[in-house]
């Protein structure tokens, strides 16, 4: 939607879109495993799909303020399932803390930003959209990840940027940023 907006189309389109997109999920019924993974994210400790959400929030609340220190995580150490994937936020925390979490997603909001001055000084259009697609790539699975290990939205299965293992994930990342990268190579700089 972020493309869409940055294209032009109107209020009245961009205002509908979500309401599209709910009934056409509604006309597709949940599978068994979606309404699992809902019902983990209502009340973790209701059945045994919860576990990994637990886990999570307990890796969470043990990293205090300051953390246990890098490598220290204890939870990771076969507790949280896919530590290294979807809840790898969790382990952060665990090990670094809230102060390590709010600097991790700083950084994050600081590579935004840098998006939004690229699009701002794109040389066209196609390049301006092309960071903005990006840009709301990585910013949505950051906003997603992060949601998910806190247990504000149901698992969704989705990585946090440039640190989940995973390597699919990974070479799409670093395709979008090679774009982005030409993108920022086209811009004249003043001189």
């Amino acid at each position: 939607m972020a493309v869409f907006a940055c294209a032009g189309a109107g209020v009245g389109l961009i205002a509908i879109s979500p309401y599209i997109g709910n009934a056409l999920v509604a006309l597709r019924l949940l599978k068994p495993y979606q309404l699992d993974r809902i019902t983990a994210w209502v009340d973790p400790t209701a059945t045994d799909t919860g576990y990994q959400t637990l886990q999570g929030l307990y890796a969470i609340g043990s990293g205090g303020f300051f953390g246990r220190g890098l490598g220290q995580s204890l939870q990771k150490l076969g507790f949280i399932p896919e530590a290294q994937n979807d809840m790898i936020f969790s382990v952060i925390c665990e090990e670094l803390g809230l102060f390590g979490a709010v600097l991790l997603i700083l950084m994050f909001m600081f590579v935004i930003y840098r998006f939004m001055v690229i699009a701002g000084n794109a040389p066209d259009l196609m390049g301006a959209l092309l960071v903005v697609g990006v840009m709301a790539h990585i910013g949505i699975q950051v906003i997603l990840n992060v949601a998910v290990v806190t247990n504000t939205i149901p698992n969704t299965g989705v990585t946090l940027p440039f640190i989940s293992y995973g390597g699919t994930s990974v070479l799409f990342l670093m395709c979008e940023m090679g774009l982005v990268l030409s993108v920022s190579n086209q811009i004249k700089l003043e001189t």
